[in-house]
């Protein structure tokens, strides 16, 4: 190959380098970082060790202790997905997500929800959807979710967040805390704090706590408490760790209450350890595209150009040389002749 074509190619690829290193920067980068359309359904677990809590079973309001397992499931609704129109079209995702709560003594179930709801693909916050609707057992309702539910926004920043809690319907905001190590990852420990708040229930169902057991009371309310802490992979904003400690007193308007749930869960050391290989994985190809990936392509085409531009100037410098005739060498077996002086003028 010759010096010219060599030239050309070095140059031609450096400038290919950093064409590539600018489209990762400035087109790739923006698309992974936000949630894709063919998410994994996941499922988190979280355990409450020696819970108290209400049961309702065959009509009969029982409050028990025990230990609670949450199991939360999401998955993505494509078809729900495909249907958004207007600002939500390719800028939300449609998420379909349960909760079961069951003892794991005997396997009862205590508590179920069923929700769907439409999530900004980047910030991970709940967006304003006409098909979003909340089950919580007796039939599907309209909800207006708003915040972070279950996923904080990429490139988390160590700052206040709204988390929407579901018992109150409304978001509260979530103070970030500290930095803390989880599994190996940096993580931002951010804490909300839920006081006095009030849950809606059914009204039959109300009748039949206050009836069974604050015997007497003919109007009350079930008055909730809830300091959530959440553990988050500011890279990603996955969730590392989660831990609730919840309260629920059934209020009577009399004064008289009774405690209904006293529990504290956390996600198990299996979902801790499954969530942070999650976000290892995801963190790392989010750097991979945004930052090493440019950088090294960046150096590359850079090394490339300067390498065609020193091949360049070797080139045209030999190019000179070689068009300086050399002086005639004698020929064999003879001397040079003097060359005689020039005359001088008298």
């Amino acid at each position: 190959m010759s010096s010219r074509v060599t030239h050309a190619v070095l140059f031609g690829l450096g400038v290919l380098a950093l064409v590539f290193a600018a489209g990762l920067a400035f087109i790739v980068g923006p698309r992974v970082n936000q949630l894709p359309y063919d998410l994994e359904r996941t499922q988190t677990v979280a355990e409450a060790p020696n819970a108290t809590f209400l049961q309702i079973k065959d009509g009969k309001a029982e409050v028990n202790q025990g230990t609670l397992r949450s199991t939360i499931t999401v998955q993505p609704d494509a078809a729900a997905t495909a249907k958004l129109e207007g600002d939500l079209d390719g800028k939300a995702a449609v998420w379909l997500v349960g909760q079961q709560v069951v003892r794991t003594d005997n396997g009862e179930l205590v508590s179920a929800y069923s929700t769907e709801l439409a999530i900004d693909r980047k910030s991970a916050a709940a967006q304003p959807w006409d098909g979003q609707w909340l089950d919580t057992g007796n039939e599907r309702q309209s909800v207006a979710y708003t915040g972070q539910i279950y996923k904080f926004p990429f490139g988390t920043e160590k700052k206040t967040y709204q988390i929407f809690d579901r018992d109150i319907n409304a978001a509260q905001p979530a103070v970030f805390v500290k930095t803390e190590e989880i599994e190996g990852l940096e993580t931002y420990q951010f804490t909300q704090e839920i006081r006095g708040g009030r849950q809606e229930v059914p009204a039959d169902r109300l009748q039949l706590l206050l009836g069974q057991l604050i015997p007497g009371a003919t109007s009350g309310q079930i008055v909730y408490n809830n300091t959530r802490t959440v553990w988050v992979e500011p890279t990603t904003g996955q969730y590392l760790k989660v831990q609730e400690v919840q309260e629920k007193n059934l209020v009577a308007d009399s004064g008289q209450s009774v405690n209904v749930l006293n529990a504290t869960f956390t996600y198990t050391n299996d979902t801790v350890a499954s969530a942070a290989d999650r976000a290892s994985n995801n963190r790392q190809l989010l750097r991979i595209v945004n930052l090493w990936a440019p950088i090294g392509l960046v150096v590359l085409g850079l090394v490339l150009i300067v390498l065609a531009v020193l091949l360049s100037m070797r080139r045209r410098n030999a190019g000179k040389h070689a068009g300086r005739a050399p002086a005639p060498a004698p020929a064999p077996g003879t001397t040079a002749a003097a060359v005689p002086p020039a005359p001088q003028a008298r």
